[in-house]
């Protein structure tokens, strides 16, 4: 499932290509995906403004003003292609939402495994729609620091892989890059959230969560299975990965020796160092 630092690649892809344009039709090629559509959901995008180009967590939010706010989700196979006008007309399988512009560009909604989701909400309601209200902290924001970090962990059992992916604590945040900050931090993907040291380790985790997403998106995300750029490319960060993926590898920080991991936490592989992380 594409996570943050994938939704903000795209987001920046379709902003730049996209924004303040106007919506002619829109043809769907089903009713609904991982939920159904919402009622007029094609008459209510026709005409709208494509204005403002946000994310939550990993959600793709595109505020359309006086039209409403569309919310998208990419599921696990979702992917939006942007197509200038004078590209053949080709519809793929698994297109299916199609989204033409006044000046003929388009912008293709395709999902073969149709996890994916997109809701209308009325203007400026996208923070209180049912699947973003109960979000945590953006791990980008100016809100999420050492303190918020050493306050949530408080008290709490769970171990901290899974405090981590907990959506509710910090948006945003998959398996990928919380195997790569608890490497960088050098936390063990087993330890309780609440044992964390407050002085030196979670102060590092929280140092490392933004470094590892900001070099994600610098490098346009991880392409990894179906996840492309709305342009088709790909994204390169999987190539630096430290941790993830590389079970039986040698560690790569400068000195370890060890060697990496691979274990089961809650159905979901979490890769480490047994030697450097502790």
């Amino acid at each position: 499932m594409p996570e943050l630092p994938e939704v903000e690649t795209v987001r920046m892809g379709l902003e730049a290509r996209l924004k303040d344009k106007r919506v002619r039709k829109v043809v769907l090629g089903r009713s609904g995906l991982r939920f159904a559509f919402p009622d007029r959901f094609a008459e209510r995008l026709e005409g709208a403004v494509l204005r403002h180009w946000l994310r939550r967590g990993k959600y793709l939010i595109i505020d359309m003003e006086e039209a409403g706010c569309l919310i998208a989700h990419l599921g696990m196979s979702g992917r939006f292609t942007v197509l200038e006008p004078d590209a053949p007309e080709a519809a793929g399988r698994h297109d299916h939402v199609v989204i033409t512009m006044q000046d003929g560009t388009r912008l293709i909604y395709s999902d073969p495994r149709r996890f994916g989701m997109m809701d209308l909400t009325a203007p400026g309601a996208w923070a209180g729609h049912r699947l973003l209200a109960g979000m945590g902290v953006e791990p980008l924001s100016n809100a999420f620091h050492a303190g918020a970090l050493i306050d949530a962990a408080r008290g709490r059992k769970t171990p901290i892989k899974a405090f981590l992916l907990d959506q509710r604590i910090i948006a945003g945040l998959g398996n990928i890059y919380v195997c790569e900050a608890l490497y960088r931090a050098g936390i063990d993907p087993r330890r309780q959230a609440g044992a964390l040291d407050p002085a030196r380790e979670l102060p590092l985790l929280a140092a490392a969560i933004p470094a590892v997403l900001r070099e994600a998106i610098a490098a346009g995300g991880s392409s990894l299975r179906d996840y492309v750029h709305a342009d088709g490319s790909l994204g390169y960060f999987q190539y630096g990965f430290a941790v993830y993926g590389r079970a039986g590898e040698p560690c790569r920080r400068e000195g370890c020796g060890g060697e990496i991991a691979r274990i089961n936490q809650a159905g979901r592989s979490s890769f480490y160092c047994p030697a450097c992380q502790h």
